[in-house]
């Protein structure tokens, strides 16, 4: 892989990882709202779920995706009505009692599955294979340098999110303990989903 590529690959991974989306989002909320250790679950899951879904899509897995339009609008109603749910469990929290009580949780299989309902993920991993991968004869070798490459932005903005989240966690909680504050900030970040969802059933 020549500079010009390797630029070209950072400018992508930049501006996908640390743009808004439903993983970012998640990551700040759930640190807010949790804390940042007990974020890290969804943080870790994050990487973990993208790197084996561009594995498959190396694999010749995302190519079966987007020729079977019925295969890939499943994905895409089921990722949609995912992060629905989740806005709708995020919009009512407003007490951090609750959200410890687990009203608001998310376990790291859950944050793993969710990239493969996520068509934001599926378009990058394609993305990345059409112009990196796919037609090289060092393929493998390219691979061996893009996915820990792609894996470490990953890690790095949601950990970014949720640094930012758990830095908002104390003033969120409000002087007098009333929530006022967390529940207005959890139901900006539920509609900060819902329009990711809606972004997501344009696709």
């Amino acid at each position: 892989m020549n500079s010009t590529e390797l630029s070209a690959l950072l400018l992508l991974a930049t501006a996908a990882s640390f743009t808004p989306g439903p993983n970012t989002t998640l990551s700040t909320a759930l640190a807010a709202n949790l804390g940042f250790r007990r974020s890290l679950r969804f943080v870790l899951a994050v990487p973990v779920g993208w790197g084996l879904l561009l594995s498959l899509c190396a694999g010749g897995v995302g190519a079966m995706v987007v020729a079977l339009p019925p295969l890939r609008i499943g994905i895409q109603a089921v990722g949609v009505g995912y992060l629905l749910w989740l806005a709708v469990k995020l919009a009512r929290t407003s007490q951090l009692a609750q959200a410890d009580a687990s009203q608001l949780r998310v376990t790291f299989w859950q944050g793993v599955m969710l990239q493969f309902l996520n068509i934001k993920a599926w378009m990058l991993a394609l993305t990345v294979v059409a112009g990196w991968l796919a037609g090289h004869a060092d393929a493998m070798a390219r691979f061996a340098v893009i996915l820990p490459l792609m894996l470490a932005f990953g890690l790095v903005s949601n950990l970014t999110y949720a640094l930012i989240g758990s830095l908002l966690r104390q003033w969120l909680s409000g002087p007098d303990n009333s929530g006022l504050r967390l529940r207005w900030f959890n139901r900006f970040m539920a509609v900060v989903l819902v329009v990711t969802a809606a972004w997501m059933a344009t696709f």
